[in-house]
């Protein structure tokens, strides 16, 4: 029969497998796959098409790996994975995008999909690929050319500080990584900032106290520094300096999230447990730091911190 597999073109069944079940017209055309076996599982519901290009063998709503896969799928090609999907991939939190970005380098039209960003590259993409069975961006690469195009330069810089805070790449490898993608968008300003996340600064503020106190002649302070508080948990704290008298002051940057009524009581009394006679802790905003800076170095000043 026209519609009966070939006992030898059953391989489809470990690729469709390996793909969560999703599955191409050119894979399929490639294993020998006639179309009438396709139409066959279709009229069975056995299989549904998913776009013109793209077959799914399970039967429901796509699931997020489904989805994942679809997107690569749909364009071919070495297409990967990419942007803040790719970093949600890795691990990224408190970035979530409803859109699946995708990197395409083919230069071969296709149908748009909804849901779907398919952002197209002049760069050789099949270098940025992780590993892994579904072709995904590294985490450098993603990071890094989102940050490029993202219209918001605070934006841009808190994606690449997340990203060495939350331990999914080091500040090191963004700086090779910078010298391989040139040309890149504010290169010059990734690279500042790359410096400062490279010397310890893990977010935003941080560095804006550290860009504070170059501009005001204020010494600059040690970052995430871990502390032992008196119930013997380890915290880290903000930013720290030692003081002529032999204490340390101890600044904390407090974020929009410390305005949480809950949040702003732990934090309370977790600097309790870190202050004693020999240790003071400070606070300032995040706002304040990057605004108003003479005001909190002014007051760093008046409690004993040294010029640079």
């Amino acid at each position: 029969m026209a519609d009966t597999l070939p006992m030898d073109a059953e391989c489809w069944v470990g690729l469709a497998a390996a793909q969560e079940g999703m599955i191409s017209w050119a894979q399929l055309h490639g294993l020998g796959i006639s179309r009438s076996f396709v139409r066959s599982q279709l009229r069975a519901r056995r299989w549904q098409q998913v776009t013109r290009r793209v077959f799914c063998t399970t039967t429901g709503p796509l699931s997020r790996s489904q989805q994942l896969w679809l997107g690569v799928l749909h364009p071919g090609g070495d297409a990967l994975i990419g942007g803040l999907t790719a970093l949600k991939v890795a691990g990224l939190r408190g970035w979530d995008r409803e859109d699946i970005t995708v990197v395409v380098h083919n230069a071969d039209s296709y149908d748009a999909v909804p849901g779907f960003d398919f952002f197209r590259s002049r760069r050789p993409i099949a270098g940025f690929r992780g590993r892994g069975d579904l072709p995904v961006c590294r985490v450098e690469p993603a990071a890094l050319i989102f940050a490029g195009y993202e219209r918001n330069q605070r934006t841009a810089h808190g994606l690449l500080a997340a990203c060495v805070q939350q331990r999914l790449t080091s500040a090191r490898s963004l700086a090779e990584w910078l010298d391989r993608l040139k040309p890149l968008r504010r290169a010059r300003q990734f690279r500042e900032l790359v410096s400062d996340l490279d010397g310890g600064v893990q977010s935003l503020a941080e560095r804006d106290v550290r860009k504070a106190c170059r501009r005001f002649g204020v010494a600059q302070p040690v970052s995430q520094r871990r502390r032992r508080d008196r119930a013997g948990r380890l915290r880290f704290t903000d930013c720290e300096w030692r003081l002529p008298d032999g204490r340390t002051l101890i600044l904390e940057v407090d974020g929009a999230f410390h305005d949480d009524v809950l949040q702003a009581m732990d934090d309370r009394a977790r600097h309790r447990k870190l202050t004693n006679d020999r240790v003071v802790v400070i606070h300032c905003s995040a706002y304040e730091i990057r605004y108003r800076p003479e005001s909190v170095m002014e007051d760093l000043i008046a409690l004993g911190v040294p010029r640079a």
